[in-house]
């Protein structure tokens, strides 16, 4: 389970504002809030939910281990470039016949 200092690095890692966050995933933006800043822990589901958001968002939770739990981000930001430019070489997506 995450942190409320896990969640706010997340957050300014992956650029989400706290707004957009909350919009994703579908949890009151004053809940977030009092979660990072130590006010309030909301149940498991919501920091579950949390961190699914920001994990899909390109974070990664680092355990405890003796120096702190961490955050970082999935890929840097070459790989996050190169993926983008592989993703939309494509085309529009159209339907086929095949079975």
């Amino acid at each position: 389970m995450i942190t409320g200092a896990q969640c706010r690095a997340a957050r300014a890692l992956s650029e989400l504002s706290l707004e957009t966050l909350a919009r994703l995933a579908k949890i009151d933006a004053d809940v977030i809030d009092a979660f990072e800043s130590k006010l309030s822990e909301p149940d498991a589901e919501t920091i579950s939910l949390l961190e699914t958001t920001l994990e899909a968002a390109g974070v990664v939770f680092l355990p405890e281990n003796g120096a702190g739990a961490g955050v970082r981000l999935k890929f840097n930001r070459s790989e996050t470039r190169r993926i983008a430019i592989l993703e939309g070489e494509g085309g529009i997506v159209g339907n086929d016949d095949v079975p």
